[in-house]
């Protein structure tokens, strides 16, 4: 709650993906991307999840995919210029 209302941290580590999905939840449900690091390759997933409840209905809002996306892009692009 700090992180969201007093901004008192740049992020938040936790040691398991569900801990940082609820802070991340927390923060914004629609444009909040986790990322897994320590692994041989960039792993990001979007707070919001799958969302197939509304599969095929045209109501999913891409917003945190599309950041997941462009985050594990860069990851990526980081490790091969390094």
């Amino acid at each position: 709650m700090r992180a969201r209302d007093q901004k008192a941290f740049d992020g938040i580590v936790t040691m398991y993906h569900d801990q940082g999905q609820i802070a991340m939840k927390l923060m914004g449900f629609w444009r909040g991307v986790t990322v897994h690091g320590g692994l041989p390759v960039p792993i990001t997933t979007p707070t919001h999840g799958t969302a197939f409840d509304i599969y095929g209905q045209g109501k999913a809002d891409l917003g945190a995919t599309q950041k997941a996306f462009d985050i594990a892009v860069r990851m990526a692009q980081d490790r091969l210029s390094s």
